[in-house]
């Protein structure tokens, strides 16, 4: 027993002595383990970011949807291959998408500085090009193979959207990245012209004419001063590049082969020279909103002529005005708004006819005089001649919604727009003459009527239903109305990638439907 003793104690007093070595390895207390902590100076769902005093919010959505009777989900069927409306060109485009924003906010005794980048993942099905040749390609735009046996080309390559990389690929898109601090917004935000909902009135449509709307961003340098009360203004330089430039055209080369495709000459660009100059000031308040905004814009053209000894026109500076009103909590129902907004601009067309909706229609449809009918309008920012100035083209135009809640699970919006285009005398002397006589395109055979203005009327429905909370089904239609100036029966064709015959043709307003169905979960 006196040695078993021995054992166990000598034991014990060596695993002490091993242990005591160990312990003096170790800190004498470990840290306490440090948790995220919620963040109540910005709102809901912020968060401290470990170990600082920055606050992190993540939010997104998942967005599966389908437009039918269009080769794009941005807008109807308008131009080329999509204007045709024949075998070459898909009716209906599906996308599916994930949104990822981070916004991170820290107080300083500046203000609060704040980060946000928002981010798009998606895979579209591609635009078809076909030709319809029995000698030439027909594909998606993409990455195309022709065999080289003799026998009649055909696509042996990949068929797809090439900005969304193959049937397991996708794109990748950056809406908004800037920094605000001390009233400075720096980075890719929404345009301090447009109005708070941007395209988007009460629709989900993305090509509404009326007005201007970057919604997915635009390279800026603003700052907003705050007065309080809901009042604000803002001073802008914004990238003139990206979706403000609807075109400065040459018209010495118009022709009749070439206007029924919605040119009207050659767009001769120059580089960019200055920013977008935009003033805002609004008044946002709980009865609604309130906005006026005004914008300059810089057309700075190359030259009439290949090389630099045939000159250039002087720059000529655009601009566009837009009012916007929202009014909230009308008699209706709980939640029920009306948005609207009008905007006129001289030399700045695309704060009218803006980016997502585009600038240039030739529409075909049937006739009972004629092979087919076509409507043809282009809205430039200006036009000019070979040793000319420049010469604006002036737009107005306006776009609205009436939002209705039923219920908390369903909602209806009734969303319109115009807009309207018009030439000055130096583009219809060139293009239709004196008089209906001379001209470009005045001496048609069997042209009756020669006008470049044209307007484009929209009116449309959405219905939404969210089932639970931040699920939403949504089904939009937009009927859309091409009011063109032109008259009369011509021959002319073919139409480039578009596979139409040389035939007659009756010029004509057209139409057009386009169907969006959308299910979207926001996180």
């Amino acid at each position: 027993m006196k040695l078993v003793k021995s054992l166990l104690l000598g034991s014990a007093a060596g695993l002490i002595a091993v242990s005591g070595a160990q312990a003096a390895d170790l800190p004498v207390k470990a840290k306490a383990v440090e948790y995220v902590k919620i963040c109540s100076l910005y709102g809901a769902g912020f968060y401290y970011i470990p170990g600082t005093d920055t606050c992190i919010k993540l939010g997104g959505y998942l967005r599966a949807e389908v437009a039918l009777n269009t080769n794009s989900v941005y807008n109807g069927q308008f131009s080329s291959n999509n204007g045709a409306r024949n075998r070459l060109t898909n009716y209906y485009t599906m996308r599916a998408r994930e949104d990822l924003n981070i916004d991170t906010r820290t107080a300083t005794e500046y203000g609060v500085v704040r980060t946000f980048f928002d981010a798009t993942f998606s895979w579209t099905t591609g635009n078809y090009a076909g030709t319809g040749s029995a000698t030439g390609a027909t594909a998606y735009s993409g990455t195309l193979a022709l065999n080289t046996s003799g026998a009649t080309p055909a696509l042996v390559g990949s068929a797809i959207n090439p900005t969304d990389g193959g049937a397991s690929g996708g794109s990748l898109g950056v809406y908004y990245a800037f920094i605000q601090f001390a009233g400075f917004t720096m980075g890719k935000a929404v345009s301090q012209f447009d109005a708070p909902w941007t395209n988007y009135p009460g629709n989900n449509y993305d090509g509404l004419v009326g007005g201007s709307g970057t919604v997915t961003g635009v390279n800026q340098f603003t700052y907003t001063a705050d007065f309080g009360q809901g009042v604000t203004a803002s001073f802008s330089a914004e990238d003139a590049t990206a979706y403000y430039q609807a075109g400065n055209i040459n018209m010495s080369s118009a022709g009749a082969a070439t206007f029924l495709n919605g040119a009207y000459g050659a767009n001769a660009i120059g580089g960019s020279r200055s920013p977008n100059l935009v003033g805002m000031v609004r008044v946002d308040q709980a009865w609604g909103l309130f906005q006026a905004s005004v914008a300059a814009h810089d057309n700075h053209v190359a030259y009439y002529g290949a090389t630099e000894a045939t000159g250039h026109p002087d720059d000529k500076w655009g601009w566009a005005v837009q009012l916007a009103l929202s009014i909230k909590n009308i008699p209706t129902g709980a939640g029920d708004v009306i948005n609207i907004s009008g905007v006129y601009t001289d030399g700045a067309t695309r704060y009218n006819f803006q980016n997502l909706a585009g600038s240039t229609y030739a529409m075909f449809g049937s006739s009972g005089v004629a092979y087919q009918s076509v409507g043809v309008g282009f809205a430039p920012d200006t036009v000019y001649i070979t040793g000319s100035s420049q010469e604006t083209v002036k737009t107005w135009g306006f776009r609205g919604a009436y939002t209705h809640n039923w219920d908390p699970y369903w909602n209806t919006a009734i969303y319109g727009a115009y807009a309207q285009a018009q030439y000055g005398s130096l583009a219809k002397t060139t293009l239709c003459g004196v008089g209906g006589a001379g001209g470009a395109l005045g001496g048609t055979p069997g042209l009756t009527g020669c006008n470049p203005d044209f307007a484009i009327g929209q009116v449309g429905v959405i219905t939404r239903w969210t089932p639970v909370k931040n699920l939403t089904f949504s089904a939009d239609l937009t009927w859309t109305h091409l009011d063109q100036k032109y008259s009369g029966v011509i021959g002319a064709g073919p139409f480039g990638p578009a596979a139409k015959p040389a035939a007659t043709y009756e010029l004509k307003d057209q139409d057009t439907l386009t169907l969006l169905l959308r299910a979207q979960r926001n996180w």
